[in-house]
């Protein structure tokens, strides 16, 4: 039987409802939420690791570097096949994106959560997490790096995005789609992975700050102006279509990139990548041209992720723009 550690950070498939006002809460240890999933022993051999009990919403790079150190911990080790960490799934998209990065094994990393509380009659988190065991424990998925499982869909990290706040089938891959599909039949694949970034050096701490901007109608430079008195150490420019903004938006990028802070350049839309196809003042071309760094399929949250930790490794100029870009094959690899 396969050995499989689940790191427990907290997050709704922690949550009870206070009894006090009745929202939810971090509330459940590992052995305890465990304990509520009937036949979850019978899949392999667990071992629950406690990491606190924490909203996904108050993640912290910190938290997230430290919560990579403990699967590769895990990992490391010849008696564990895989590793599982449950969280709250506000932020999944960018914390299994991080590990995706950060997590150096072959063995498959698991990321997973819930969309109800366990004192929901349709709490998700049983069928979730037995899914997210059945994945880890299974060496048709190793080497494909951190996976989100939820919903019965097995997804590539890079792509994985909470598209709806909540529904049960909240999860999907807009650019790639899944790899497969997991349930108490087995697992299914469709397709491998493909390429997927690496990131080379020793990450000594993610680059703070880096600041997320979504460009929206009129939305001018005066935001991006008030941040570098901040001294940010980079900034991701989500713009609209395929890479088009306000044309001051893009003035006061150049002014923060003659002080050195990178800049990333990625779309706004759900799906899609950015292109140099317009060239009026503000456009997709002339963002390009002043040095901003095109993310690929990288929404704005991963891009942010991408950012500080390829900063964070001591990336410069071109190897930091072939690392933010999509690998080659990416494209060609997905559905």
């Amino acid at each position: 039987m396969a050995r499989v550690a689940i790191v427990f950070t907290g997050g709704t498939i922690a949550s009870l409802p206070d009894a006090a006002t009745g929202a939810a809460m971090p509330t459940l240890d590992g052995e305890a939420i465990l304990a509520r999933i009937p036949g979850i022993a019978d899949l392999a051999d667990l071992e629950p690791i406690d990491r606190g009990l924490v909203s996904a919403s108050h993640m912290s790079f910190n938290q997230i570097v430290e919560s990579a150190g403990v699967l590769q911990a895990a990992l490391d080790r010849d008696d564990v096949d895989g590793a599982v960490l449950a969280q709250g799934t506000d932020s999944i998209e960018e914390t299994a994106f991080a590990y995706d990065l950060l997590v150096r094994s072959d063995k498959p990393v698991v990321v997973v959560g819930a969309m109800r509380t366990s004192a929901d009659p349709a709490w998700d988190g049983p069928r979730n997490l037995r899914d997210a065991v059945r994945v880890a424990s299974a060496p048709s998925l190793a080497g494909q790096g951190a996976l989100v499982v939820m919903g019965g869909l097995i997804l590539p990290a890079d792509d994985a995005v909470k598209l709806h706040s909540q529904a049960d089938d909240a999860f999907g891959a807009p650019n790639s789609g899944s790899l497969g599909a997991v349930g108490e039949a087995g697992i299914r694949l469709t397709r491998e992975r493909g390429p997927r970034r690496r990131l080379v050096g020793t990450l000594l701490a993610a680059a703070e700050p880096c600041y997320l901007v979504t460009a929206t109608v009129g939305l001018d430079g005066s935001l991006v102006r008030a941040m570098r008195r901040l001294r940010p150490a980079g900034l991701v420019i989500a713009a609209s279509g395929a890479g088009n903004t306000h044309p001051d938006l893009l003035d006061a990028c150049r002014e923060a990139m003659t002080d050195e802070v990178a800049v990333a350049l990625t779309t706004r839309c759900c799906a899609g990548r950015t292109a140099p196809a317009y060239g009026f003042p503000g456009g997709g071309a002339r963002w390009l041209e002043a040095g901003a760094m095109p993310t690929g399929h990288l929404g704005g949250p991963k891009a942010r992720v991408a950012l500080a930790l390829g900063l964070g490794s001591d990336l410069k100029a071109g190897d930091l723009a072939d690392f933010l870009a999509d690998p080659p094959g990416w494209h060609q690899s997905s559905r």
